[in-house]
């Protein structure tokens, strides 16, 4: 039998550490970076739990397109809370390295809300094709139980999704090899650095990521045609204006988030797509959680007008109190808003 080396052993027992190479020999910038990253990370934050927290308070938003878009918010908040803590920490300890446990750790939670979130905006798509095509019969097919299920199934798949990709991965045995050129530990930089085979961890991906890619993508992009379809039949172009603004952000959504993953994902990882595909992958793990709740914010009037509302009962309420009303004359005003 063949001696297991120092470094492999130490592999397997959680010691080794890699570092994250991230974007390069910056620390120049290292401030800017933390101070551009931190605002990032706030606007997320705020955007996505302001959503949610309409989507929660208000009783009118209490229909299903809303429940998932609550849910996508707080799947992007988790999301970007896997990558972004520890990439400012680095930026301010000028720290890089992170430990074996830690990477894969954080490679399992980043990849199994990726596949949730494949699986959210296929259902999304889902729920906008029966309110576009099938209206009459929409209340029926999407009730509330049949949307907390589809959501569940959402969170389960992706889980029991990567679960599998997680414990093959820490069988790996890492040797010499420990930069990882990336800002994260995501699946592909993490496993050429490993020395022994992977032609089983390679295959199960491949296999796991077929499943919660490829059927989702055909469902959204199903529903979209169906969608497209029936509008282009409405015979006046104001009808047509008020069935497509339905479901606009979400189609905005979709191909920007599909289109990050084919970028990331199908491109060769060699010569120059390496730095685009880094490029991209910032693009869909940091820049569309945050811009995912302004596009849906800006280009849906419903939410607009109960956010306007919001603030301006806040407002009302505020200068109330500043002038010692009692509390019932501000409830009172609230609601006549």
């Amino acid at each position: 039998m063949q001696p297991v080396n120092n470094s492999e052993w130490r592999s397997k027992t959680g010691f080794t550490k890699f570092i994250l190479v991230g974007f390069g020999n910056a620390e120049d910038w290292n401030l800017l970076l933390f101070l551009l990253f931190l605002a990032i990370y706030i606007l997320t934050l705020f955007g996505n739990l302001l959503i949610l927290a309409l989507v929660v308070t208000q009783q009118h938003l209490h229909t299903p397109m809303y429940f998932f878009l609550a849910n996508l918010s707080f799947l992007e908040v988790c999301c970007t809370s896997t990558i972004l803590p520890r990439m400012l920490k680095s930026f301010v300890t000028e720290d890089k390295t992170i430990s074996l446990w830690g990477c894969i750790l954080q490679m399992h939670f980043f990849c199994t809300l990726t596949a949730a979130e494949c699986y959210l905006l296929a259902v999304m798509s889902y729920d906008r094709y029966l309110a576009i095509c099938r209206p009459l019969h929409y209340v029926t097919l999407m009730n509330e139980r049949k949307c907390t299920l589809l959501v569940t199934l959402s969170w389960l798949i992706g889980c029991l999704l990567i679960i599998i990709i997680t414990g093959l991965l820490s069988q790996l045995t890492f040797c010499n090899q420990y930069k990882i050129d990336h800002f994260f530990c995501d699946f592909t930089p993490l496993v050429r650095l490993s020395c022994g085979d992977t032609w089983v961890i390679e295959t199960a991906a491949y296999v796991t990521s077929s499943i919660g890619t490829l059927p989702t993508f055909l469902t959204t992009v199903t529903s979209y045609v169906f969608i497209i379809g029936t509008i282009l039949k409405i015979p006046s172009i104001t009808g047509r204006k008020k069935a497509f603004s339905t479901c606009s952000s979400h189609l905005t959504v979709v191909s920007i988030y599909y289109g990050s993953l084919i970028f990331v994902y199908i491109l060769p990882s060699t010569g120059q797509f390496r730095d685009l595909k880094k490029t991209f992958s910032f693009l869909y793990t940091v820049l569309t959680p945050l811009a995912n709740p302004f596009i849906y914010s800006l280009r849906n009037k419903e939410v607009k007008d109960t956010l306007a509302k919001v603030i301006y009962r806040f407002g009302v309420c505020s200068g109330i109190h500043k002038k010692m009303m009692d509390a019932s004359s501000c409830k009172k005003l609230s609601n006549h808003c």
